[in-house]
């Protein structure tokens, strides 16, 4: 079953990551105040497990997910070709509105990270939230087109 294994946000645009283990998701702030978080199609980016080995694999790295800078860390969700769909966490609903885009920020934290995040949409996934939720690690998730 898939789940949550990570949530994270940030107070300003390069500031550290910092990881939480339950937060409030809003359409007016996304994760818990992230500095992205205000409305519009990129407000929540979601990391899958599965791609991030994939991407470490392949730079035989072994560094934390916390280096992509995304706001949701999943398991055993497949979000390569995700567009339109809708990820449920609880009463949270966030419509997938288009792949994550791996920019150079990654290799100034891993020489080789944007380019073993570009296949395969490794990189994740950005959101926009349709319905406000308390999320917390562990929590199951779900995923189907969205009804909006």
């Amino acid at each position: 079953m898939a789940k949550l294994i990570g949530i994270a946000r940030r107070d300003a645009k390069r500031a550290p990551m910092e990881e939480l283990r339950e937060a409030t998701v809003t359409t007016e702030s996304g994760v818990n105040n992230d500095s992205r978080g205000r409305p519009g199609n990129r407000q929540v980016t979601v990391l899958s497990y599965g791609a991030w080995q994939a991407a470490l694999h392949e730079l035989g790295e072994d560094i934390p997910w916390l280096t992509r800078r995304a706001n949701l860390f999943v398991d055993d969700l497949e979000l390569k070709d995700s567009v339109g769909n809708e990820i449920r966490i609880g009463s949270l609903r966030l419509l997938i509105t288009r792949e994550t885009d791996p920019c150079n920020r990654m290799d100034e934290q891993c020489a080789g990270l944007t380019k073993a995040l570009t296949p395969d949409w490794r990189g994740g996934v950005c959101c926009r939230v349709l319905s406000d939720g308390d999320i917390s690690v562990g929590d199951p998730i779900s995923m189907a087109p969205s009804a909006d």
